[in-house]
């Protein structure tokens, strides 16, 4: 499976990945809003052998797509789409950049192509996404998409020795659908 957007690539996982995944994932800039505070070799194998078997599913309810530049193909970050597993008509997206591609739209290109790809293709009624509340810019990405910020969830996850607040947000394929004349 492949989705070509203006300016990126967002295909499959390879085994080969994980060097890549690693690269970004230890850096700082990233690790700010995940519980981690280092990232090893074992951990981005097994990031990416976990997206290597979705790929096997059948039927298929999740798709963790690399996300690569077309010029060179070089990975710089991932983005998916997640079935609920007791709805198949609900779904959440995820996504993140190497840190040295944020700030450019990557993020926002790549988290529009997988909505679009989770309506058309999926069918869904309802996709969904949260992210740490103090993570401006990973929320900017999701209402730029056209996800609607639903609840804030309060001290609602600890790590790094305090407590951070969660916004969720989503998107109806009706909403969805009436905003077509605005993409």
């Amino acid at each position: 499976m492949r989705i070509t957007t203006e300016r990126l690539i967002l295909r499959e996982f390879v085994f080969d990945d994980w060097q890549d995944v690693l690269a970004y994932q230890r850096d700082p800039r990233y690790l700010r809003y995940y519980p981690w505070t280092e990232r090893t070799e074992n951990q981005a194998r097994d990031f990416v052998q976990t997206f290597l078997d979705w790929q096997d599913e059948r039927p298929r309810r999740r798709f963790q797509f690399a996300v690569a530049l077309p010029d060179d193909g070089r990975l710089i970050g991932s983005c998916g789409i997640r079935r609920k597993e007791d709805n198949d008509r609900e779904a959440d997206i995820g996504y993140e950049l190497a840190p040295e591609h944020w700030g450019r739209g990557y993020a926002t290109e790549a988290a529009l192509a997988v909505v679009e790809f989770g309506f058309s293709e999926l069918r869904l009624d309802r996709i969904s996404s949260w992210c740490i509340a103090d993570n401006t810019a990973s929320a900017g990405v999701l209402e730029r998409v056209g996800l609607r910020q639903e609840f804030r969830l309060r001290e609602y996850e600890y790590f790094k020795g305090r407590w951070w607040d969660t916004l969720l947000y989503g998107l109806l394929e009706s909403e969805w659908r009436a905003s077509a004349t605005e993409r």
